[in-house]
């Protein structure tokens, strides 16, 4: 009885955060549109962007903590390689690494252009669209997000492609690593956990959790080339994977690393 109670008011809160960011979306995104395509201010759907993130994880109550912040790249351009096993993940990534990059780029997956206002700030703010099963576009997003990786502007990236039903690590797909190379970035791994008891795969319904992130140490590419894409993907690949070993975070890392600070 509990448990059904608490599904209930899960699926309330889910709806109410649908409804909410969407009106937030349809209501402030085309007077924002106007004002960065016309004044050139960018800035105003990133800011647009950040408040409706909020508001969504506000109102399903999702927090998260966070570990490693050192290992943010605060004054170069990085590629952020994180696991991927729900819908909940980018948001929750992009509020954490808001702060030290405010401008911070998404490469994504095609299919949000059915989305008509989103995709078209998405486009504004140059985020990078991914068609998967397109070949010739696929290679053309990936030369555009590394000129813009070259120009200064960090990555989050979904290596796996598409999310895990087990929550096991999948298999990394190439395209955000050959971007890395062209862009001349570090590649920071990222793990989060607890996002599958958040949102299940093929639910809509978003529930309370407290989700972790932990941020690693940056795999520099030195002297890389293509020819070291394997190996700079299996070094990713690791370090994501211990990370996620170290479990969620707990208070004590929490305390010990406001310590260091």
């Amino acid at each position: 009885m509990v448990e059904l109670f608490r599904n209930i008011i899960a699926a309330l809160r889910s709806l109410l955060a649908y409804v909410s960011v969407s009106l937030w979306v349809i209501l402030l995104g085309p007077p924002g549109m106007c004002l960065a395509v016309l004044f050139d201010w960018p800035h105003v759907l990133y800011w647009l962007g950040r408040g409706g993130v909020r508001l969504g994880l506000w109102t399903v109550g999702i927090n998260y903590r966070v570990i490693g912040q050192e290992h943010i790249q605060q004054d170069r351009a990085a590629v952020y390689c994180v696991n991927h096993s729900s819908n909940i993940e980018p948001p929750i990534l992009y509020m954490s690494l808001a702060e030290i990059h405010p401008r911070l780029r998404i490469l994504y997956k095609s299919e949000i252009h059915k989305i008509p206002v989103l995709s078209r700030a998405f486009d504004i703010v140059e985020f990078v669209s991914i068609a998967r099963q397109n070949r010739e576009q696929s290679m053309r997003a990936i030369d555009k997000a590394a000129e813009a990786l070259r120009d200064g502007n960090s990555f989050l990236i979904f290596p796996e492609g598409t999310r895990s039903r087990t929550g096991e690590l999948q298999r990394f797909k190439k395209g955000g690593f050959i971007m890395a190379i062209k862009g001349r970035a570090a590649i920071v791994p990222v793990a989060i956990q607890g996002t599958q008891a958040a949102m299940r795969k093929g639910s809509p319904i978003i529930r309370p959790v407290t989700v972790s992130i932990r941020f690693g140490c940056p795999v520099e590419l030195g002297n890389a080339g293509m020819a070291d894409r394997d190996r700079l993907i299996e070094l990713t690949s690791r370090s994501v994977k211990a990370l996620l070993d170290q479990g969620p975070v707990k208070d004590l890392e929490i305390l010990s690393a406001n310590e260091k600070r």
